[in-house]
């Protein structure tokens, strides 16, 4: 059974040293053939975290991180904790204008990045012009990259520096800025304190149903909350991590059995791209015996738990609140469960009146006890006034409570259109015609019309094999939609646009009706 929430109470770099003592040899992390035991992990902590502090780095910086999923990644994740210095996370693939901007807001004084990241990364932090510029994996024979401030991580690594003991530790420390997703305007830096990474670690560990001897495996950008929470949960619960660098739909069982990984864990659409691979003899040959996560419709639901055979345990959550608020731990199909018992939530209409069960609204969450909400955004006082107004979170998301008290999740609110009068989810259209047997993925968008209103668009991709046939897809959903949420306009994709963790990139899609196959024009 998962250790109480109540018994993670220690502070992040307090678990890694109790946990060296408790059981050195006991094994933390597998990644490509090599085994990292939590003893090993202690020593190469202190290692680093000596290296970082006699090279100037201090608990009043903040250090910008854009690795790829390595354990030279997770020492540097625990050494700067034991600093107390508060991390900036960069996804690998941003470059141009969202990677400058996430720098300027956060003006690092020390980068450490993947020495193949340099050509999008110089640029980005030209501006800013950080003390130290910390390489990992550098070719030392190839030009740039050297000069006053310029280090190795591996020659870090291998110093003989040590600090074996975190100075000012405390659960309000912010340890992390972790830019949230900027759809409808520039990324925001949500800053995530001590306790908030140790709730969303404890509560990793209940969705997952993590028991002693373990492995979790890990796919998931360790610069990523969802993958980050997983190196404390393996601090404090008896598991090992099964890191790899990436997600591979075509190695992923692969790995899941050669690593005897115990739980998988899922996210935006990967679950039905593990479905669209070819079936094999071999579907249920593997130890997984549950798969958690967020974003599951109820037809993959079905078809992932009866093919791969793995129990099902869905979650809702943000990074502003400690990554989860609710899971689903009865594996009540189409729920995402209850809320958490630290956590408080509403459900409320556009004036911030309770709705009754049943009723959609936007979802609001207040912790029941201090420090499990961002105290803000990093230099956006704008954003952080609107988002915690009144002592509550305002997530944007819409959801609903059943008589029961279970949660049930219902997009984004600004994921929503507008048409006749009546508001419409996309997230709902798109789960009803995700059980379209020629649908392998979809998004819904709004296309803005001549009377002030807007048509629904769908945007297709077919499985495999599958011709396309619009008129048949929304003939097909009409006894399954209400009137007003059949689209007018069907346009068909070959691949979306993904963020690492395979959500769809609305904000890239087409909002035109230009090319698309039109309803209307096909019923005069």
């Amino acid at each position: 059974m998962t250790i109480p929430f109540s018994e993670y109470r220690e502070t992040i770099d307090q678990m890694l040293r109790t946990a060296a003592r408790a059981r050195p040899d006991f094994p933390y992390c597998r990644f490509q053939g090599e085994t990292v035991t939590i003893g090993e992990l202690e020593d190469r902590v202190a290692s680093l975290a000596g290296a970082f502090s006699r090279i100037g780095i201090t608990a009043e910086d903040r250090v910008a991180i854009m690795l790829p999923n390595h354990p030279a990644y997770v020492t540097t994740f625990l050494a700067l904790v034991r600093l107390g210095t508060c991390q900036v996370p960069l996804n690998t693939h941003l470059r141009g204008e969202g990677l400058a901007h996430q720098v300027r807001q956060t003006e690092p004084a020390a980068v450490i990045a993947a020495w193949q990241a340099r050509d999008q990364l110089l640029p980005a932090i030209a501006e800013v012009n950080p003390r130290h510029l910390v390489w990992f994996g550098r070719d030392r024979s190839a030009p740039g990259g050297t000069g006053p401030g310029t280090h190795d991580l591996e020659d870090l690594l291998a110093g003989r520096d040590r600090i074996a003991e975190a100075a000012g530790a405390r659960d309000d420390r912010v340890l992390m800025i972790m830019f949230t997703s900027g759809t409808t305007g520039p990324a925001k830096g949500a800053m995530l304190t001590d306790k908030m990474l140790r709730a969303s670690a404890w509560a990793a560990a209940v969705s997952s149903d993590a028991q002693p001897g373990d492995v979790l495996f890990l796919w998931e950008p360790l610069y990523h909350i969802g993958g980050c929470q997983v190196l404390i949960t393996a601090l404090k619960e008896q598991v090992s991590i099964a890191l790899v660098e990436r997600f591979s739909a075509s190695n992923f069982w692969r790995q899941v059995r050669e690593t005897g990984s115990t739980q998988i864990h899922f996210f935006g659409g990967i679950l039905a791209i593990l479905l669209k691979e070819p079936p094999s003899e071999r579907d249920r040959d593997h130890k997984a015996r549950v798969a958690w996560g967020a974003n599951c419709p109820p037809p993959i639901w079905r078809a992932f738990q009866s093919r791969f055979g793995t129990r099902m345990r869905e979650a809702y959550g943000m990074t502003e609140a400690s990554s989860f608020t609710s899971i689903n731990t009865d594996e009540r199909i189409g729920s995402v469960g209850r809320p958490l018992p630290y956590f408080e939530v509403r459900i409320v209409d556009d004036d911030g009146r309770d709705v009754p069960s049943g009723a959609t609204g936007e979802i609001w969450v207040r912790g029941r006890q201090p420090g499990l909400i961002t105290p803000g955004y990093f230099r956006n006082a704008d954003a952080t006034a609107a988002a915690l107004a009144g002592g509550w979170l305002h997530t944007g998301d819409l959801g609903r409570f059943d008589d029961e008290g279970y949660l049930y999740f219902a997009g984004r609110k600004k994921d929503s259109l507008r048409r006749l009068g009546e508001n419409i989810s996309a997230f709902e259209v798109e789960r009803v015609f995700l059980e379209h047997p020629d649908i392998a993925e979809c998004a819904v968008v709004g296309v803005d019309n001549d009377i002030g209103d807007q048509d629904v668009k769908l945007i297709v991709r077919l499985a495999a094999g599958r011709p396309p046939d619009p008129g048949g897809i929304i003939q097909w959903s009409r006894p399954r939609l209400a009137d007003f949420q059949v689209p007018r306009y069907v346009a068909f994709i070959d691949e979306f646009p993904k963020t690492p963790t395979e959500r769809i990139r609305k904000e890239l899609l087409s909002k035109s009706a230009e090319g698309c196959w039109d309803a209307g024009r096909a019923a005069s």
